[in-house]
């Protein structure tokens, strides 16, 4: 059951375009290419201390780099 929400959820958030990178949920996060579910950890806890008002400011998350940094940024132009 679990699993189902989990594909309602993404292809919901499919439909209605691009995420917001501070608001968006670990299951959102996980959609990205190069971000599993401790990637999207990181980014979460990342936040909690920490705006992000450029995606540049990832750099600042250990395993985050360049190449990664760009699949975020082709995500969130979608």
């Amino acid at each position: 059951m679990k699993k189902l929400m989990l594909v309602l959820l993404l292809g919901m958030s499919m439909l209605f375009g691009s995420m917001d990178i501070n608001t968006a949920t670990k299951a959102e996060l996980m959609q990205i290419k190069g971000i599993g579910l401790v990637k999207a950890g990181m980014i979460l806890e990342f936040r909690k201390t920490n705006k992000i008002e450029n995606l540049n400011d990832l750099k600042e998350i250990k395993g985050f780099g360049p190449s990664l940094i760009a699949n975020i940024k082709k995500s969130l132009q979608k």
